[in-house]
């Protein structure tokens, strides 16, 4: 995977444009956050740039280095600072830190990651923190078929549903949990009718 991702971030373009994710973005603007915010699977950045513009403390990671590269030159051309890291979870110095929320942005993770990482993403979080979730539903499968440039994993294990939030992230209240469809227009890979859930989440 990390070889595809190289491969894609390393094209001159961003892969899924500049702008912020549009339910990121909303929740960012109603919320007001404060703080440190956490951004796994990050890729090019648009969504850190964002929250830093906001006046976030960002800490972001992936195990791409071309994403990060592309972050850091968008980071620094809208004239903001954020700590990006590149390497496995466990071993970056951000597992070091406490956040008062994390954003998981088409974050999709194999099946054998998937609830280790959600784990340790819980430890970070601080009591009454959020966690800001927006992720290709298992029912987007329909629309990959009639159109690729929708995107999304293959694997339907690696899709979401809501009752598959719900069993993954236990100690959370639901703010919103909600499946919807949406015409997606991020760069060259999110474009046309997609399947979504959104979700946030109070950490208990």
């Amino acid at each position: 995977m990390e070889n595809l991702w190289n491969t894609r971030f390393g094209q001159k373009d961003y892969a899924y444009g500049t702008l912020p994710n549009v339910f990121f973005k909303e929740i960012l603007d109603k919320y007001q956050l404060r703080g440190k915010i956490l951004l796994p699977a990050e890729g090019e950045g648009r969504n850190a740039v964002y929250a830093a513009k906001k006046g976030l403390d960002v800490y972001a990671f992936d195990t791409s280095i071309e994403g990060k590269k592309k972050a850091m030159k968008l980071a620094k051309e809208n004239k903001v600072t954020i700590n990006y890291e590149v390497g496995d979870f466990y071993s970056l110095e951000l597992t070091k830190e406490k956040f008062d929320a994390v954003a998981l942005i088409f974050a999709h993770f194999t099946t054998e990651i998937k609830l280790s990482y959600y784990q340790k993403i819980t430890e970070l979080l601080k009591p009454n923190g959020l966690i800001i979730l927006e992720g290709f539903s298992k029912n987007h499968v329909q629309f990959q078929k009639v159109n690729p440039l929708a995107g999304g994993p293959k694997s339907l294990d690696m899709l979401f549903s809501t009752e598959t939030i719900k069993q993954d992230f236990p100690g959370f209240e639901i703010i919103k949990l909600e499946e919807v469809e949406e015409t997606l227009n991020e760069g060259a890979f999110h474009i046309g009718k997609a399947k979504l859930i959104r979700f946030i989440g109070r950490k208990i």
